[in-house]
């Protein structure tokens, strides 16, 4: 029998025990697999959009954020009435066992055992008793318990546990113990057997489950997906769920809402900080209580001007003071150079070497004010100093090191991860300019500046990415490149870093991957490929497993290839991105002829839109010089790729090969993706269909970078072009990319209202949005049917 034919059933009473009680292929080939569904001329675009129209209902904007919110986070429909116990499995019987633990304890345990109690009962079927012991002294001889606490609550337990977070599991027919080095260890304890049982579809445990698993990061930290200062109950839990330890809260603002630097200081970044919103101080105090509820501790920011004058100090101390004193359980403080920095904000790009060494010491000195003042109330508090916007390509390894010698030494640098990575592509070397999963990372300069702090015997915590890129194809909730990201997790433990932040400004929202993550923030993690043939067993069914394995495989080959590395047009905006053929009519106010700079007001400081593609912000619209005196393609190219070049090289046409063979590629595993979802039980259908739109829209946003890129460069051939026949064929080739373009648009079109999670980031909140995408399809027909013709006719 073919592996594709066999059924769940078949296949775990015929395989052996492993991390859910069958271990699964290692293989991802496409042996056994209908021939049709191997490669080339598998299921196409068309047939999976009415899939996807006829199975999915639509969803309006938001209507995501209103189910994080209010829906509970254990849902019935997670056991598989198929499954079938293992000679090598025991099963938690319906009724009849208890969950035995010390109620005087945190809110954290709390929390903790009465989730678990609901998830067996909400999403597997099984109703246990919660036991009030007193004492869990004894608790070898309970049986037909599960058993929760910490080491110095369960005796003779756990004494291989070396710090918080750490747990260890054991589970036997007669009882499941989870001991953990504190409370939040049992509580991660307890969520790993909901990860397991999720993984099986089922209250099934190995006979001989013993795993003491030891806490890799001190930190784990994300923002929030959903916007600014949106942590609802639920996602906390999510949090917790998936192993995050700490949020970051109140970005860009005081937390006590002082708001005296961004409005009184007429600096550049200062006019910036005036947009932002003012922090409600209930409002903190409100969510820090509440995450501790769930074991998450809050991180903040510190937001100052510092201008080195005795003046400017007193000023920082008491901005401190008050917001220690109001918030003594904010458990650090990130300063950012974005909102805490010296004088004149920026990254001393081009700047002589004594200027940047006195920016950096008077910045150190003013992270140590707020040191000194932190630590005067509690010396656990923790500092943060992260110079993200000092020039990280790789030839500024020596300032940047730099900057760690002048940190004192009570401080942990917050490091960037990738940012500057150098590459090579095709003889032409770059760096990467944002967050990018193109490349693992680290950067050269963070390589150095990890060397010098632990020189000095720093600890280390760096902004990597782990998901989701805070960049990169930042308008999808996840991206589905697990390979990929696994190497980044295993660069992350090499390197020894000792906390994360792992989403910047995309922030959390449960996903597989951020599940994936989740195993590997921990020791005795199990092999990647029994990992991921579980998840894709779960999310498509047994005969989808293999052709999944095998996409997410060509995915996390295709993201290498993307030179698109930042929140720019090509990778946020390009689904949204009209093909300008002609300057389009304003569809918002100008002031082109006013005493009003109208680059200003349309730019990034007069409130960041184009007047004639208003619909998201100014910097993720391609628009062209319609003077035709810039191709604002190839510079588009070239400053977003990092590649560096000299003389008359363009960059621009391997800009474009680059785009093309990533998008090749993910076409590739799309084709297995799509057929794995229409093979899949119609139980997980629509789960598995909302996973491949999310991996079509990131392939679609690819081509419509490229479509973009193209259409200009051939606008301004065309406008140079006196031969009437090359014209014509440049034209030609314009109309085929216009007509790719609109049957692009109309999948995502499709795909945006179904998932209403495409286009948002919660910066700005939709980049894309239905309405908009009408707007572009209308426009784009207007210059196939009237402009491409009229200019034929010329």
């Amino acid at each position: 029998m073919s592996e594709a034919k066999l059924s769940r059933r078949a296949f775990m009473a015929g395989t052996s025990a492993g991390l859910v009680g069958a271990a699964v292929s290692t293989s991802v080939s496409c042996k056994g697999v209908a021939p049709c569904l191997c490669g080339r001329g598998g299921v196409g675009t068309k047939a999976f959009a009415r899939e996807v129209e006829r199975a999915l209902p639509e969803e309006a904007p938001y209507a995501y954020h209103k189910r994080l919110s209010e829906n509970p986070v254990h849902v019935a429909g997670r056991r598989d009435p198929d499954a079938v116990l293992l000679n090598t499995e025991f099963a938690l019987p319906a009724q009849g066992w208890t969950l035995a633990w010390n109620p005087r304890c945190s809110e954290v345990l709390k929390t903790a055992a009465h989730d678990f109690q609901d998830y067996l009962d909400t999403s597997m079927g099984v109703r246990v008793r919660l036991e009030d012991r007193d004492s869990l002294e004894g608790w070898q001889a309970l049986g037909r318990s599960i058993i929760v606490g910490t080491r110095a609550q369960m005796p003779g337990c756990g004494s291989t546990l070396k710090g918080p977070k750490d747990y260890e599991i054991v589970a036997t027919p007669e009882r499941v113990t989870v001991c953990g080095y504190d409370e939040r260890g049992a509580m991660y304890g307890l969520y790993n057997l909901e990860a397991r049982m999720n993984l099986r579809e089922a209250p099934f445990l190995p006979g001989d489950l013993k795993t003491v698993r030891h806490s890799l990061y001190s930190v784990r930290m994300v923002q929030s997906w959903m916007g600014w200062m949106e942590w609802p109950d639920r996602l906390l839990s999510h949090l917790s769920h998936d192993g995050f330890d700490a949020i970051f809260a109140s970005v860009y603002a005081n937390p006590n809402g002082d708001r005296t630097t961004a409005e009184t200081s007429t600096e550049f970044y200062a006019r910036l900080l005036f947009k932002v919103r003012k922090q409600d101080p209930a409002k903190m105090r409100d969510l820090i209580n509440r995450a501790a509820r769930f074991g998450i501790k809050v991180y903040a920011p510190v937001i100052y001007q510092y201008m080195g004058t005795p003046e400017s100090e007193a000023g920082l101390r008491k901005l401190v003071q008050d917001i220690v004193k109001k918030f003594p359980d904010i458990q650090g403080y990130i300063l950012l150079t974005e909102g805490f920095w010296y004088k004149r904000w920026g990254g001393g790009h081009g700047a002589s070497r004594e200027y940047l060494e006195d920016w950096a010491r008077n910045w150190s000195r003013a992270v140590g004010i707020v040191a000194e003042e932190c630590h005067r109330v509690n010396p656990a508090i923790e500092i943060l100093p992260w110079e993200y916007n000092i020039d990280f390509r790789p030839q500024n390894v020596e300032m940047k090191r730099h900057f760690i010698r002048q940190l004192p030494a009570d401080t942990i640098p917050l490091l960037t991860w990738e940012n500057g990575k150098s590459f090579e592509i095709d003889g032409l070397r770059g760096f990467l300019r944002d967050y990018s999963i193109s490349q693992v990372g680290p950067a050269e300069v963070t390589h150095a500046q990890i060397g010098e702090a632990r020189q000095r015997g720093m600890k280390v915590y760096t902004n990597a990415d782990t998901f989701l890129c805070g960049a990169q194809l930042q308008i999808v909730p996840y991206h589905p490149f697990p390979y990929q990201w696994h190497d980044r997790y295993k660069a992350l433990e090499k390197y020894g870093v000792d906390g994360v932040m792992e989403s910047w400004s995309s922030g959390y929202t449960p996903s597989f991957m951020t599940e994936l993550r989740s195993w590997f923030c921990w020791t005795d993690a199990p092999p990647l490929d029994e990992l991921l043939g579980a998840i894709a067993a779960r999310n498509f069914g047994m005969e989808g497993r293999d052709l999944t394995l095998k996409a997410w495989h060509l995915f996390s080959q295709a993201i290498r290839l993307v030179p698109d590395t930042g929140p720019t047009m090509g990778t946020s905006h390009a689904t949204g991105n009209p093909l300008f053929f002609r300057e389009p009519p304003a569809r918002a106010v100008t002031f082109t002829r006013s005493w009003k700079d109208h680059e200003k007001r349309a730019g990034y400081l007069g409130g960041g839109m184009n007047p004639y593609w208003p619909f998201t912000v100014s910097r993720l619209v391609f628009f062209p010089d319609f003077t035709n005196r810039t191709n604002k393609a190839e510079l588009y190219a070239r400053s977003v790729s990092g590649i560096e070049t000299t003389g008359d090289v363009k960059v621009l046409p391997l800009f474009l090969k680059r785009l093309r063979l990533a998008a090749d590629q993910l076409g590739e595993g799309l084709e297995l993706y799509r057929a794995a979802a229409l093979r899949s039980p119609a139980s997980k259908r629509p789960a598995a269909l909302r996973e491949v739109v999310v991996a079509e829209q990131i392939q679609r946003m690819l081509l419509s970078n490229h479509a973009v890129l193209e259409f200009e460069d051939l606008r301004l051939q065309l406008a140079a072009e006196q031969d009437a026949q090359k014209a014509g064929g440049i034209l030609d080739r314009m109309e085929n990319i216009l007509r790719g373009e609109i049957a692009r648009t109309e999948l995502s079109l499709l795909a945006s209202t179904r998932d209403s999670r495409l286009g948002f980031q919660f910066e700005c909140d939709y980049v894309y949005t239905p309405f908009s995408l009408r707007e572009k399809l209308a426009l784009l027909r207007e210059t196939l049917d009237h402009h491409l013709p009229a200019a034929r006719r010329r």
